[in-house]
């Protein structure tokens, strides 16, 4: 947005990413990062949040396979807002998962100094059928510093986390 001088004025800058291709969550305490597409399966990039092709030079080949398609390096500095919104399959009958886990993380993957800074991190408890669970925190972000959503339950086998949202809005800090 230009004002009458010509100058940028300043406004928020956002990703939002989606999937609805079912992810396999392995059984553990290790939080997994919930993988997003590229391209043409994305929501909204028009800011280049999330791209194959990332800042530091590395190419996902498969977002399907490679932790790094969950990544959103913001686009500037500022206050962040994310939102998460998750939708996990339903608990067995006969047993099942207890917990289902989720947070979001600055740097899961250890790419910069300050790797592996967990925020909003929530433990559920299970209602009957499927689980549908939304969030949204604040945080300052950076773009050396990528962002991700993490999940995890503590299920004694894998389970299927069938939908997935990430969204992160950047507001101009003055």
């Amino acid at each position: 947005m230009s004002g009458t001088s010509g100058s940028t004025m300043p406004g928020v800058e956002f990703c939002s990413l989606k999937v609805d291709t079912p992810q396999l969550i392995a059984p553990g305490s290790a939080y997994k990062v919930v993988r997003f597409p590229f391209g043409a399966g994305e929501s909204t990039d028009r800011w280049e949040m999330h791209q194959a092709v990332q800042p530091d030079g590395y190419v996902v080949s498969n977002w399907a396979t490679d932790d790094r398609s969950g990544l959103i390096w913001p686009s500037k500095a500022g206050l962040g807002q994310l939102y998460a919104l998750l939708q996990w399959e339903a608990r067995s009958r006969k047993g099942g998962y207890e917990e289902l886990r989720d947070q979001f993380v600055r740097d899961p993957l250890g790419l910069t100094p300050r790797p592996d800074d967990t925020t909003a991190t929530e433990h559920r408890v299970p209602s009957p059928g499927r689980q549908f669970f939304a969030k949204h925190w604040a945080i300052n972000v950076d773009p050396r510093t990528p962002l991700a959503l993490r999940v995890t339950h503590d299920d004694a086998k894998a389970r299927l986390l069938l939908l997935a949202e990430f969204k992160l809005v950047i507001h101009h800090a003055g």
